[in-house]
C-alpha cells in the first residue's frame, strides 16, 4: 500500500525528514516540523505554507512531510505550480474543469511547489481561487513558495483574488 501510494503521489525525488540539514537552516524550527510530521493537520483540513527564498530546503520539507502523512494513511499528491495551473487551465478549455477539480480534491494532502515562482495570468489565478475554494476545509493543502503573502497580488496578477485565496490558506493554517 505505501509504495503504491508513494508512486501515486509523484514525489519528484526521494526525501526524509532524517536527512534534512536543520543546522544549515537555522530559522526552521526543528520541533514545528516534527509536529508537522504529525499529520494532525492533514485530519483536520488544515494546510501548510513554507515560504522563503530559493534553497532553503521547501520543496525537500513538502516532500519529507508529504512521505510522513502516506505512513500515516493519508493520499497524496504533489505537483508544481505550473503544472498543476496548465493541467486546470488544459481541462478548463476541454470543458473538463470539474471533473479535473473534483480529481484534485480527492487527495487528503495536495502539495503545490514552487507557486509564485512564475506570476500567474488572471485566468489561472481564477482557476487556481477554484481549486482552493473547493479543498477549504476538507482538504489539506501544503505549499511552497519564495514569495512573502504580502507579494501574493502580483503572483496572482489580481490583489482581489489573492485575496480570496489567501482568506482560504490562512484560515486554518500554519
Amino acid at each position: 500500500r505505501i509504495d503504491m501510494a508513494l508512486k501515486l503521489a509523484h514525489f519528484p525525488a526521494v526525501k526524509e525528514l532524517a536527512g534534512f540539514d536543520f543546522e544549515a537552516q537555522p530559522s526552521i524550527d526543528p520541533k514545528q516540523i516534527r509536529d508537522l510530521a504529525a499529520p494532525r493537520w492533514i485530519a483536520n483540513g488544515e494546510n501548510v505554507l513554507l515560504l522563503g527564498p530559493p534553497g532553503v530546503g521547501k520543496t525537500h520539507l513538502s516532500i519529507a512531510l508529504g512521505r510522513e502523512a502516506i505512513l500515516a494513511g493519508y493520499t497524496v499528491q504533489f505537483t508544481t505550480a505550473t503544472t498543476l495551473v496548465a493541467g486546470l487551465a488544459k481541462a478548463h478549455g476541454e470543458r473538463r474543469l470539474d471533473e479535473k477539480l473534483l480529481a484534485l480534491a480527492k487527495p487528503k494532502l495536495l502539495i503545490v511547489d514552487e507557486l509564485g515562482y512564475l506570476p500567474l495570468e488572471p485566468d489561472a489565478a481564477h482557476l487556481f481561487f477554484q481549486l482552493v475554494s473547493r479543498r477549504y476545509e476538507t482538504g489539506a493543502m501544503l505549499i511552497t513558495s519564495n514569495r512573502s503573502v504580502a507579494e501574493w497580488g502580483t503572483v496572482f496578477a489580481d490583489p482581489v483574488v489573492a485575496t480570496a485565496i489567501l482568506d482560504r490558506l490562512l484560515h486554518h493554517s500554519h
